[in-house]
């Protein structure tokens, strides 16, 4: 039996390592994050655009590493707003802030503006050491509560409702959020050709290095 491919994400967030686990549990991938290697320089997401980031935060890990390295950058862009915070999702409430804080000021710029539609946007980059990126995307959109809901999931969940459901991304438990979420949608695409994936990252990663035996003279 073929050893699992190693897949290193590019990311120390627990609630997103979970998530992407639960997703992949079936398929003979095994799934590390950055916790489980040494110090890695933090890698600047200075991209204008989620593709932009995703490649860097990927391809950079995957040359650290020398191994293949799936990232993601997502973020909420809510309609109000000129579809802040965008690529600044994570940095909204400046740096450090709690994923409470971020959702607070979400709400607080917000205010009672009747227009609460907003969607969460993903793209995954998966990246060689060599180079090469395979691109996966997606979207959900859905509205933004008037006050946070849910103790599941992270990041602005509590505040993102979802109608279909009548449940913010907080009250819905991760089976139910990988089936419709931004994330979780470009993951079921990842995993519809994950055969061909694997067999992509074999073509494209360079060989092993062997060390000969060297004989002296006697």
């Amino acid at each position: 039996m073929a050893s699992p491919t190693i897949l290193v994400l590019a990311t120390r967030n627990k609630g997103k390592t979970g998530e992407i686990k639960g997703l992949l549990k079936n398929h003979p991938i095994q799934i590390r994050n950055l916790d489980d290697f040494g110090p890695i320089a933090p890698i600047v997401e200075d991209g204008q655009t989620f593709e932009a980031n995703a490649y860097k935060k990927a391809s950079l890990t995957a040359r650290y590493l020398g191994l293949p390295a799936l990232a993601d950058d997502s973020g909420l862009c809510v309609e109000a707003l000129n579809d802040a915070p965008g690529v600044y999702s994570a940095r909204y409430a400046g740096e450090g802030a709690t994923d409470a804080q971020r959702c607070q000021k979400l709400l607080e710029e917000l205010g009672e503006i009747e227009n609460r539609s907003a969607r969460f946007e993903c793209v995954i980059s998966l990246a060689v050491p060599t180079g090469p990126a395979l691109t996966y995307e997606a979207s959900c959109q859905g509205l933004i509560a008037r006050q946070p809901a849910g103790n599941n999931g992270f990041g602005y969940d509590p505040i993102f409702f979802y109608p279909e459901l009548n449940k913010t991304f907080a009250q819905l438990t991760r089976e139910e959020k990988g089936c419709i979420s931004h994330r979780g949608k470009a993951l079921q695409e990842f995993c519809a050709e994950i055969e061909k994936v694997i067999k992509w990252i074999a073509r494209h990663m360079p060989p092993a290095e062997t060390i000969g035996c060297m004989g002296g003279r006697g």
